[in-house]
Order: structure tokens, then C-alpha cells, then sequence
């Protein structure tokens, strides 16, 4: 199986999807791996530590049986021959479209972020794993545009109070940016709609701010928190306008793929912060959970500092790619156990995370975003004869 790692298409990606720890893995299944000339060297991998760890320089994508890229796109695989497998990140629920053209093409695509949120499947999440370095960088990037410290300091000139942060989301991303304000010396205060996230945000030394507000069943099979009514969101607003007020840094992360973010700080939030706050919203992509926030800008609402990043991750390129990789990788091993892609379709994690199969959307919620009927069950290839590769690893 000839495996072909790309160069990433997206301006400003610095990821790349394997690094030559990953490389060295997937020869000694057997397979062979192409890297692109210089698809490592903004995260720190040269072409030489790919070469040592095994990898051919040159770029493969036209006859590679597998593509793999951090982020697919339709200019990323456009070399791509019919029928060969695709993995990457494709934001299927934001932009179906990508699905569809890949079945046009007679691709098969996994979308890594289907991947199913079960215990087999814990150390392929890529989506956490970037999550943690989002959340990381987010209090780092809060604290380095914010025009004072965050530790409390006693000083012969003084007592310096320590800064106050406010983060909305207790999921991966903001329990990473509590324990890193933390860290930084910052007094801290979090709020989710899940209860059960208050144990976590107190174990990190936060306070879990206490809402009477009736979420409802605010979490969903896969551990996301789910949408909730209009009206759950206007009273929750008041709450986080009145934190907002107090804080020098909100941090926003509540998201739901496929749907604009929910607006949790107004306008009148906005202006009711101290000048010189800092609002970090990772939900930007998808609208922003602050109602100023504008996808890759700064926006200065009277001296309040509205931060819209979309790809934190890739401010961290090195870790970043460490940890992706490695999700990637021990998908590999699942899907080609000793080298050869094996395309099981009962498997619980093979199934969920596929996009496309042989020209066929295959996700049923991504095939409902772009108005197709409900997709007749994809018939299993051929099982392997006796002594090849398959089965789950």
C-alpha cells in the first residue's frame, strides 16, 4: 500500500498530518510512505528526518492508495485517482459540499471528525487532541494581548491583583484553557450547561459558576453539549454579561458542528467589560459565541479586544502535528492491521467514521445537509483470503 502525506492546501496551515515518529510505524506495516517535498517543515520536520525515518520525498498523491491530509479539500485531493481512500479533517457538517464532490470523484473519504466518541476510539480523537492545544493556546494568546499580568504579586511597590478569567465551555479546549490560566497564576471561573462538568472545572482549582437554568438533557450520546431553545440561551446571556463584566478574559467554546454558534456575549456584554479585556472566541469559525467576534480578526469594541482565532492549532505546529499524527496513525493500524487497507463496514469505528464509500455519501446526517435521501446500506468487499490482513487490530 503506498500511503502519500501531503502538503496542506489551507493558507496558514502549519500541521502536517504525520511526522517521521508515525513514518517509521507505518513501514514497519509494510506499507510504503511518500512525503511531500517540505509538507513537515513548518512544524519542524525537514525532509531529512522523514527520509531517515523511512519515507520517500516526492510528491505521490496520483497513485497513492491512501491521501492523508490535516485538512482535506477539494484542491488537495484533485490529484487523487478514483478509488483511493482520503483521511483528514472535512468539517462534513459545516461544508457537506466537500462530501459531495468526493463521490463524485469515486473517492472513499473518512471525515476524522466522525470519529465515533467511544472508549476503542480514544486515542484516534483527533478532534480532542487538537482541542487541547486550542485551549492551551488560547489563555496564552489572552495573556500576551492583555495589558497586564495574571499573577497575584507582592511587591515593595505594591500588591498586584491577580487577573480574572471567564471561560464558557468546560469541554476539551476550555478545561485546557482553565488549567493553563491556572497555571499562569489567573483566578479562574467557568461555566457549562453541563452539571456534570462542575466536578472537572473544580479539580482543576476553577470555580464552576452556578446558573438556575434548566438545561435540560444538555449532553448528547457522544459527550458534545447539545443546542438548547432560544429562550434558554436569552437567559443564560444575562448571566454571562454579568461574569463577562468582572472578567479581564472571557474565553468562548461552545460550538455545535453543523450549526451556527450559539451568541452567548452581546453587544451589551461587550460594553459593559473593562477596557482592555480580552474575549478569545474559538466558536468563530461558525459565527462566534461573542457578538462582535469575526473569524481570523481582532475587532476593538471600546477598548475591549474581541479575538476571533480558527485554527489555534496551528500556532503550535510541532505538538500539534505530534498529537494528530499519532491519533492518525493508530487509525491506520485499525483500518490496515498489517498494511493493507481493510474496509470492514460492520466495525463500529470503520463505519462512523467513514464519509464517502465508492462514490456514495455514506454519513446519514451529512446526507440529510445536502437534501439525499437515506443511503441503502454499502455492501462489505470481499473478505480476505486465509492469512491476509483483516478484522479489527
Amino acid at each position: 500500500m503506498l500511503i502519500a502525506v501531503q502538503t496542506e492546501r489551507v493558507p496558514g496551515e502549519r500541521r502536517v498530518a504525520i511526522v517521521p515518529d508515525g513514518v517509521k510505524v507505518l513501514t514497519k506495516l509494510g506499507a510504503t510512505v511518500a512525503v511531500a517535498p517540505g509538507a513537515g517543515a513548518a512544524a519542524g520536520f525537514p525532509d531529512a528526518a522523514y527520509e531517515a525515518a523511512g519515507a520517500e520525498i516526492r510528491d505521490a498523491a496520483s497513485e497513492a492508495d491512501l491521501l492523508l491530509s490535516v485538512q482535506l479539500t477539494d484542491e488537495s485531493v484533485e490529484a487523487a485517482r478514483e478509488g483511493a481512500t482520503v483521511i483528514g479533517l472535512a468539517r462534513p457538517l459545516d461544508t457537506p459540499e466537500l462530501a459531495a464532490q468526493l463521490a463524485a470523484r469515486k473517492l472513499n473519504a473518512f471525515a476524522l471528525e466522525l470519529m465515533p466518541r467511544i472508549t476503542r476510539a480514544q486515542s484516534m480523537d483527533v478532534l480532542s487532541s487538537q482541542a487541547t492545544v486550542a485551549g492551551y493556546r488560547a489563555s496564552l494568546l489572552a495573556a500576551d494581548r492583555l495589558p497586564r499580568m495574571l499573577p497575584m504579586l507582592v511587591t515593595a511597590a505594591g500588591t498586584i491583583s491577580p487577573a480574572r478569567f471567564f471561560i464558557i465551555g468546560a469541554g476539551v479546549a476550555g478545561l485546557q484553557a482553565i488549567a493553563t490560566a491556572k497555571r499562569l497564576g489567573a483566578v479562574v471561573e467557568a461555566y457549562d450547561t453541563r452539571s456534570a462538568a462542575a466536578e472537572q472545572v473544580e479539580s482543576l482549582g476553577a470555580r464552576f459558576v452556578e446558573v438556575d437554568l434548566d438545561a435540560g438533557d444538555s449532553e448528547d450520546s457522544g459527550g458534545y453539549a447539545k443546542a438548547q431553545s432560544e429562550e434558554f440561551y436569552a437567559k443564560q446571556r444575562e448571566l454571562m454579561a454579568e461574569c463577562a463584566a468582572r472578567a479581564d478574559v472571557v474565553i468562548t467554546t461552545a460550538l455545535v458542528p453543523g450549526r451556527e454558534a450559539p451568541l452567548l456575549i452581546t453587544d451589551e456584554a461587550v460594553a459593559g467589560m473593562k477596557p482592555g479585556s480580552i474575549v478569545v472566541d474559538l466558536a468563530a469559525a461558525n459565527g462566534g459565541n461573542c457578538a462582535p467576534s469575526k473569524a481570523d480578526q481582532e475587532v476593538d469594541v471600546g477598548g475591549v479586544k474581541v479575538l476571533g482565532p480558527t485554527n489555534l492549532p496551528s500556532d503550535l505546529p510541532l505538538n500539534a502535528s505530534q498529537m494528530f499524527s499519532k491519533n492518525l496513525v493508530t487509525f491506520l493500524q485499525h483500518l490496515a492491521p498489517e498494511g493493507e487497507l481493510v474496509m470492514d463496514l460492520e466495525d463500529e469505528i470503520t463505519k462512523g467514521a467513514l464519509l464517502v464509500y465508492e462514490g456514495e455519501v455514506t454519513n446519514a446526517m451529512v446526507r440529510e445537509k445536502l437534501g439525499l435521501a437515506p443511503a441503502p446500506a454499502p455492501s462489505a468487499p470481499e473478505p480476505p483470503a486465509s492469512g491476509e490482513a483483516g478484522g479489527d487490530s
